[in-house]
């Protein structure tokens, strides 16, 4: 007979074997030099619903939902049974020189959902590589037209758009590029739109006033001759949950198409119901943007895929061009993969058979339960839209730059919530909470009421080490 304490024993020793083996031979990504190669990361054994659990048999509530990406949940047959059916039927084919039923419905049915005239799709493997092909794109698109100078990128302070090397030229979060090469003389880094961290004294309204006249002012400086697309999430994920002011996405999006500038909008993370929608840059920021980079949520984490939805009239100007031999010398091995179409078109089917519906009804008291938070005196700032929310922790002056307390923060609060039953995703000083998208009121009270002790524990922490007072 097995007892629960010879259980954990069991379980135990199985993480310690795992640990190792995984120190002699597997490179976790984002390593500092201390530990490349030499790292054990906590080992999470299985997943259900909104929860994972660890390898002592804890159950947590996956607070990140994966990465942003397990937008129905864990263990869901129906996206299962679809992997097994198509790898029996197909499990791969060349898109170099063929086509499979599945990358043909998913394309259409994509494009279905895409603001304007965004009729077209290339697949990728993921968020990195749609975002790199969006790149490569433009890039064909203006030589083909024979401008061979317009081809700078505008980015933003805080943005996150992958780890290929173009996507990751666009990055501009603290570390990102501090020990990484990127191709920097092709990007133009504009400020971040945070209005946590505005100027003293500046109103949001008037923030956004300076975000727009500093893209304006930033293409008649640099010339829109030389510049080629713009490229934004339209919430900044990776950067901390930051919400943009309102109308300023709209009025970026004008004076580009004013100056012939790419609109790319990085639906990464937004799309596919994480704010209750397919797409949100027309739903929810009133966007019609010229292409729309998407990949996490797509399949819910099942299988590795993403995109690249592209505007019509793009590709009829390459098509009336006078280079009809111009060649978009692009493409992936796993492009239109038929295993990853098959599980996105199901993955569709649970989304717009009632996911996306809750999602739009749960979210006000997602919402308003996080941002009951925010009275802590810890807390400098909650925000947030749709199934996303960061909470912003500050140890010094609001609105001032994050100091080197600041930066622990967000682990302390971890540690804490994990033993209390919550996943928690640390960014510096913040914690961002996207949970799966089926999770339930009373869940979503769980959630918060651990998030909550998590940081009171910091701060008690905090007040006994003489580091912080209250």
């Amino acid at each position: 007979m097995t007892t629960i304490g010879s259980t954990a024993v069991m379980m135990a020793a199985v993480e310690k074997n795992v640990a190792e083996r995984a120190k002699r031979h597997l490179i976790q990504p984002w390593p500092v030099a201390e530990t490349v190669g030499d790292e054990a990361r906590p080992l999470i054994g299985e997943g259900e619903g909104i929860y994972i659990t660890d390898a002592a048999g804890k159950r947590l509530i996956d607070g990140p939902a994966g990465m942003w990406c397990t937008n129905i949940g864990h263990r869901r047959r129906e996206l299962a049974d679809v992997m097994h059916e198509q790898a029996m039927a197909l499990s791969y084919n060349s898109p170099w020189y063929t086509t499979n039923p599945p990358s043909v419905a998913l394309a259409e049915r994509i494009a279905a959902h895409a603001p304007g005239d965004l009729n077209h799709v290339f697949l990728t493997t993921g968020g990195s590589s749609a975002v790199e092909t969006a790149l490569r794109f433009m890039q064909f698109y203006n030589n083909v037209r024979g401008r061979p100078d317009k081809k700078l990128i505008l980015s933003r302070g805080s943005a996150y758009h992958g780890s290929t090397y173009l996507s990751a030229s666009l990055n501009a979060r603290p570390r990102d590029n501090d020990w990484m090469d990127s191709a920097g003389d092709l990007v133009v880094k504009l400020s971040a739109p945070n209005p946590f961290r505005r100027p003293r004294g500046t109103t949001v309204a008037e923030f956004a006033d300076f975000l727009v006249d500093e893209f304006r002012d930033t293409v008649a400086r640099v010339g829109a001759g030389r510049i080629g697309a713009f490229v934004a999430e339209p919430i900044q994920a990776s950067g901390g949950v930051i919400v943009p002011p309102d109308g300023y996405l709209p009025r970026i999006r004008e004076i580009c198409r004013a100056n012939d500038i790419l609109y790319i909008s990085d639906e990464v993370v937004t799309a596919f119901g994480r704010l209750g929608h397919v797409f949100a840059s027309r739903e929810v920021f009133g966007l019609d943007p010229d292409m729309i980079t998407f990949a996490k949520g797509v399949t819910s984490g099942y299988f590795p895929l993403g995109g690249v939805v592209i505007s019509e009239h793009l590709l009829e100007d390459l098509r009336r061009s006078n280079h009809p031999e111009a060649m978009f010398a692009h493409g992936l091995t796993n492009t239109s993969h038929p295993i990853g179409c098959a599980v996105a078109l199901k993955n569709l089917d649970i989304l717009e058979g009632g996911v996306l519906d809750h999602v739009r009804e749960v979210v006000p008291y997602f919402q308003a339960r996080l941002h009951s938070l925010a009275d802590l005196p810890l807390v400098g700032e909650v925000r947030g839209v749709g199934m996303m929310a960061g909470i912003e922790c500050i140890a010094g002056p609001a609105g001032a730059e994050s100091g080197a307390l600041d930066e622990t923060i967000g682990k302390r609060i971890d540690g804490h919530c994990q033993e209390l039953g919550l996943l928690v995703r640390p960014i510096v000083n913040m914690c961002v909470m996207s949970p799966p998208l089926t999770i339930t009121r009373a869940q979503i009270d769980d959630m918060a009421a651990i998030l909550c002790e998590g940081i009171s524990r910091t701060m008690d922490d905090l007040e006994r080490e003489g580091l912080w007072r209250r």
